[in-house]
């Protein structure tokens, strides 16, 4: 089984930009379509943006289009999430996995967005 480790949050004020990255370690990461996930409290986990396994295909949530970039890079094992013109409505615990969400969950990473 794949074991993830997200990491790149932090603390950032309206408009600022990060830059997550996701490590995978194991077998068959470069045949799974791949997803982050955010979780902000009181609010069920959500998909916001997806990558098929070759890097194609690529889906966005509605509220982080134009704002989000996903990407894969399949010779390391690590699929990014870049952040740009951060709301406070993105306040979360991010979070990475297949799609559907069947490897065990890492940590995640705490993204904050506040003046």
């Amino acid at each position: 089984q794949v074991q993830l480790v997200e990491s790149g949050g932090g603390l950032v004020q309206p408009g600022g930009s990060l830059r997550l990255s996701c490590a995978a370690s194991g077998s068959l990461f470069n045949f799974r379509t791949m997803a982050w996930y955010r979780q902000a409290p009181g609010k069920q986990r959500e998909l916001v943006a997806r990558i098929s396994s070759g890097g194609v295909s690529i889906n966005y949530e509605d509220s982080v289009k134009g704002r989000f970039t996903i990407s894969r890079d399949n010779a390391k094992n690590t699929v990014y999430l870049q952040m740009n013109s951060l709301k406070p409505e993105d306040t979360a615990v991010y979070y990475c996995n297949a799609v559907p969400a069947l490897i065990t969950w890492g940590q995640g990473t705490q993204v904050t967005v506040s003046s």
